[in-house]
């Protein structure tokens, strides 16, 4: 049987403030081990969810900067056309196409009612390659489905051809003004 050997003086002093690993000591240490457990998977938990929070953030993050870019890419490709379709050429030419003639000198109205300029007819009566919409009677569509197989190139009666008005100049210079009306003070006893 072995004893334990008994601590005399210092020894035994030192001795009384170390706990023995048996009795209510070992009790009292459990909860706090299981704190700092609790504490350290607590902290892990958080860090992950923490993580895949950024994670997914991160990802749609990289969704939205693709679409801004493509939208972007659609917005530009859309300027273009806008452009090309605006150039004076392409106006010009789809004037002709739908029967268009340059138009003469305009002529200024005042805002006293006289008339600056002499208005002179548009240049040609109609260019050769000029094309004539086709005008369609109601009766004519199917279902709304668009126009029939073989469209009647005769425009109705109810229809007068219509001519365009000439363009309004848009130039930087001032349209001529009328000289405005005089005021005149009548004075009285002198």
């Amino acid at each position: 049987m072995s004893r334990k050997p008994q601590l005399r003086g210092r020894a035994a002093r030192l001795a009384r403030l170390f706990p023995t690993a048996t009795g209510p000591a070992h009790a009292a240490r459990t909860p706090f081990v299981l704190l700092v457990v609790l504490l350290l998977g607590g902290g892990l938990i958080g860090l992950l969810v923490l993580n895949s929070a950024l994670s997914e953030g991160s990802f749609k993050l990289d969704d939205l900067q693709q679409e801004t870019k493509s939208l972007t890419d659609e917005e530009q490709a859309l300027q273009r056309d806008i452009d090309a379709y605006s150039a004076p050429e392409a106006l010009q030419r789809r004037a002709r196409e739908l029967g268009m003639v340059p138009g003469g000198d305009p002529a200024f109205l005042g805002p006293d009612g006289t008339v600056r300029g002499v208005p002179s007819p548009a240049s040609g009566l109609e260019p050769a390659s000029a094309h004539h919409p086709l005008v369609l009677a109601p009766e004519a569509m199917v279902d709304g489905a668009g126009p029939p197989t073989v469209p009647s190139p005769t425009p109705t009666p109810t229809a007068p051809a219509a001519v365009p008005a000439p363009p309004v100049p848009t130039s930087s210079a001032p349209a001529p003004s009328a000289p405005q009306p005089s005021t005149t003070t009548t004075t009285f006893g002198r």
